[in-house]
């Protein structure tokens, strides 16, 4: 089997050249251009980590950490009947909480579909007594109720036979020691084809798990050119913890803002794409009913108001139980963050990273001539920026419009920081520039 090994690698390699080299031909149609626009607007969306898995509460990984056989993980599917499920509810929560997209998961890397797909039986409709599409069933209340959805979907699959050689997870999954990777990638093509046929306008594939095999030939330009052609519009992102490659539209960190790396995982480079970071309102992906660490609404407020300043969209994640339901911790979070927004939102809807780079005091955001300073840990009385290059015509609270002090002087700007407010998650300065 080395032998075998060796043979291959440079013809893999060759290819992954070839793969590369294609991408780079890579162009955004007008269409993709105007997405990404939209996506750095949006700023805010939902995550949703749904599957069998959520069966044994113990979230999106349990395969793997307990070493289930996949000839036992099967059995999972027959008990999996989500009869309270309301797409409904979960859209109308997520426009609750200010978000104006979805991702959710088509397939996670146990390989299970929670969609009819066509090409394997491991699905909801054919292995399960719900025998319903969850999601067509979402996509078509988002196109009812006006919000963009996204497919999340994993590459590495610890399920499919033909997932060979193995990554570095999924070994004891009981499969046999061969398999033909390129017929699993055709595989994983026929199903993004799916996704992209039979479900309306897609957002975009937000794929994960080319980190299991980072130097395998994932043939990215067959499978991006696949997507781009059947919905030009589709952004393309994937969580490989390294710069974009060519083909891709939007950049992602995983538990971490652009540029930093607190996870041990993700790149410090950050690219002129879109930039999005995601995190978990618990310590979970999946549903885990052991897992009582919940953050604050006022964490979650600054995680968002940190990664607008970072010029990135914040995706926040959910993980709905086996029957259905968000739990209670999360809705009362997700509409307290909803309730900020509403009042606050003009400073982070459509804004750009500000002019100043994040401090620990804050950050800033702007949109055209006006910049918004979010003070969200209390300096004294007063605070001191760098000067924009260009003079100011207001400062004002933008809770209530009052005025605030500022004097500008050679190489910087002091503002008189009003009495700070035992319940605000951020204050909130807005400076007019002039034009």
């Amino acid at each position: 089997m080395l032998v075998r090994r060796r043979c291959w690698l440079p013809l893999l390699a060759f290819a992954f050249a070839l793969d590369v080299a294609a991408q780079t031909d890579y162009r955004p149609s007008r269409e993709n251009l105007a997405a990404r626009r939209w996506f750095q607007d949006a700023k805010f969306g939902i995550f949703i980590h749904w599957g069998i898995y959520s069966l044994l509460g113990d979230g999106e990984w349990v395969m793997n950490n307990r070493r289930i056989r996949a000839q036992d993980y099967e059995k999972l599917a027959q008990f999996f009947n989500p009869t309270e499920f309301d797409p409904h509810e979960w859209v109308a929560l997520a426009k609750a909480a200010g978000a104006r997209y979805i991702t959710i998961t088509s397939k996670h890397h146990d390989g299970f579909a929670m969609f009819d797909s066509q090409v394997t039986d491991w699905d909801i409709i054919d292995r399960t007594p719900y025998k319903r599409d969850v999601l067509k069933m979402l996509a078509d209340e988002c196109h009812k109720q006006g919000i963009k959805l996204f497919f999340y979907y994993s590459q590495l699959d610890w399920h499919h036979p033909d997932y060979y050689p193995r990554g570095a997870t999924g070994h004891d999954a009981g499969r046999p020691s061969q398999g033909d990777w390129n017929r699993y990638l055709d595989f994983m093509d026929a199903q993004l084809r799916e996704l992209l046929t039979n479900y309306g306008a897609v957002g975009g594939i937000w794929f994960d798990g080319m980190w299991d095999k980072p130097d395998a030939d994932w043939r990215l330009a067959r499978t991006y050119k696949l997507i781009h052609d059947l919905q030009p519009q589709a952004l393309i992102g994937s969580n490989h913890h390294r710069p974009p490659f060519p083909g891709e539209d939007f950049q992602m960190f995983e538990k971490d803002l652009p540029g930093r790396n607190t996870a041990g995982f993700n790149t410090t480079e950050v690219s002129a794409l879109p930039l999005e970071t995601c995190d978990t309102i618990n310590n979970s992906w999946g549903y885990n009913f052991t897992d009582n660490r919940f953050k604050s609404t006022r964490a979650l407020v600054h995680y968002l108001v940190r990664a607008a300043g970072s010029n990135a969209n914040f995706l926040l994640n959910v993980g709905p139980m086996p029957n259905g339901k968000i739990q209670p911790e999360f809705v009362v979070r997700l509409r307290e963050v909803g309730q900020w927004l509403k009042q606050n939102g003009e400073a982070i809807y459509g804004t750009r990273g500000g002019p100043i780079a994040p401090r620990p005091w804050g950050v800033t955001t702007q949109r055209g001539d006006t910049v918004y300073v979010h003070v969200l840990d209390w300096p004294d009385g007063s605070l001191i920026l760098p000067a924009f290059g260009r003079r100011i015509n207001r400062a004002r609270l933008l809770r209530d419009g009052s005025p605030i002090r500022y004097e500008e002087r050679a190489g910087e700007l002091l503002l008189r920081l009003p009495p700070q407010r035992a319940e605000e998650y951020d204050t909130i300065i807005v400076l007019e520039l002039t034009p």
